[in-house]
């Protein structure tokens, strides 16, 4: 049984998590972090790290980066592994995170889903393939048009992937409208849409000679991110010290 604290736990994805958790056997949420309570979570809720007086076996956040260094202070204290989901991060909060990393378990990502993180390694061969090969690549990413940022920092992680496999040679082009030149081979465009209410949809396209090859990964509920963020701190408890990724809690699932 893996004990988890959820930080965040009252806002969206807190409580996506929360009823993903009641449903299993392996898994129990002990006490939450949030200044909001409204009593309906089934556990006690603290509104600060330092309320905390419960045990647990890892921490799940999903909350605001304001938490974060309080949270850092606490899993290293209490040598309890944190999974960190909150985006927005400075840079000043990253090289804490690296420093935490060095004393207790951390694994933190832009995007829990197991099928983007799995897209993500599988890109990184496919860019070995393809890349040298002479194919262009495009990414479009497709969102409902409440959302605020663009494109998504998941589109970027894809980016990024491939950009990493391929040695670092590529240039993000996210507007074309200024250009009027052939696309040079050195572009990784990165399209975004926002429209209605259109689930996370990603594609990722290498455009050969005379052949293309699509990869397309679609969001229809935050329960992905609930259930990658839960499989997360069940690898994550009891891990050693150090800074891990989703592809350890898949690489650890196929075992």
């Amino acid at each position: 049984m893996t004990r988890i604290i959820m930080s965040g736990c009252s806002g969206r994805m807190g409580r996506v998590i929360t009823e993903l958790v009641k449903g299993m056997d392996d898994a129990e949420i002990v006490g939450g972090i949030d200044i909001i309570d409204d009593g309906t979570l089934g556990y006690p809720v603290f509104k600060s790290v330092a309320e905390i007086d419960v045990s647990a076996d890892a921490i799940i956040d999903f909350s605001s980066p304001k938490v974060v260094d309080a949270l850092l202070d606490y899993s290293v204290e209490k040598n309890l592994p944190l999974v960190l989901c909150t985006t927005g991060l400075s840079e000043e909060q990253i090289g804490k995170v690296e420093e935490a990393s060095k004393k207790v378990a951390v694994l933190r990502s832009a995007n829990m889903s197991l099928g983007i993180n799995t897209i993500i390694e599988i890109l990184k061969t496919a860019t070995s393939v393809f890349c040298p090969a002479g194919f262009d690549v495009e990414i479009v990413e497709q969102h409902h048009h409440t959302k605020l940022d663009a494109p998504s920092g998941t589109a970027i992680a894809l980016a990024d992937a491939i950009n990493e496999a391929a040695g670092g040679e590529f240039e993000y082009v996210y507007d074309r409208s200024d250009r009027r030149q052939v696309r040079d081979k050195k572009e990784l465009g990165i399209s975004a849409v926002r429209a209605g209410t259109i689930p996370g949809t990603h594609d990722v396209i290498f455009a050969g000679q005379d052949e293309v090859i699509e990869f397309r990964h679609i969001a229809y509920s935050r329960n992905i991110f609930g259930n990658g963020a839960i499989s997360a701190a069940k690898f994550l408890a009891g891990k050693p010290a150090g800074m891990y990724t989703m592809a350890d809690v898949i690489s650890d699932a196929i075992k």
